[in-house]
């Protein structure tokens, strides 16, 4: 698991990430929200619950490369395939790919996890 991730950035980048990873998990949860509020279909709740366990792990950042690949592929989906304004879809879909690119960071459950270990000796 550990080469799925180049490095944990430490330090103001590592609380750059943390942001991006909290706002792309409320943006996520609102459109949830938003989802199974407006339609009636069985689609809607489907879609509502994959939104808000991917924005759940995005948050702690468990799984950040999985979840993030996850995330643009759905986000494209919802954007090509839900009427109205693509603009959330989209801004989702980057969080996500770059997510996925990047990584999670120092504040994360995946940098605890998965990164590098210090032995003590």
């Amino acid at each position: 698991m550990q080469r799925l991730f180049t490095t944990f950035a430490h330090g103001w980048p590592g609380f750059g990430l943390l942001v991006q990873r909290l706002v792309a998990g409320a943006i996520l949860i609102r459109q949830a929200n938003t989802f199974f509020e407006s339609t009636t279909t069985i689609a809607a709740p489907i879609s509502a619950c994959v939104g808000t366990v991917l924005a759940i792990f995005i948050m702690i950042g468990l799984w950040t490369p999985l979840a993030g690949a996850l995330v643009a592929g759905f986000e494209v989906w919802i954007a090509f395939l839900h009427p109205g304004n693509p603009a959330t879809g989209i801004l989702l879909a980057g969080f996500g790919a770059t997510l996925a690119m990047i990584g999670p960071g120092s504040c994360s459950i995946d940098s605890q996890l998965f990164g590098r270990k210090h032995i003590a000796g």
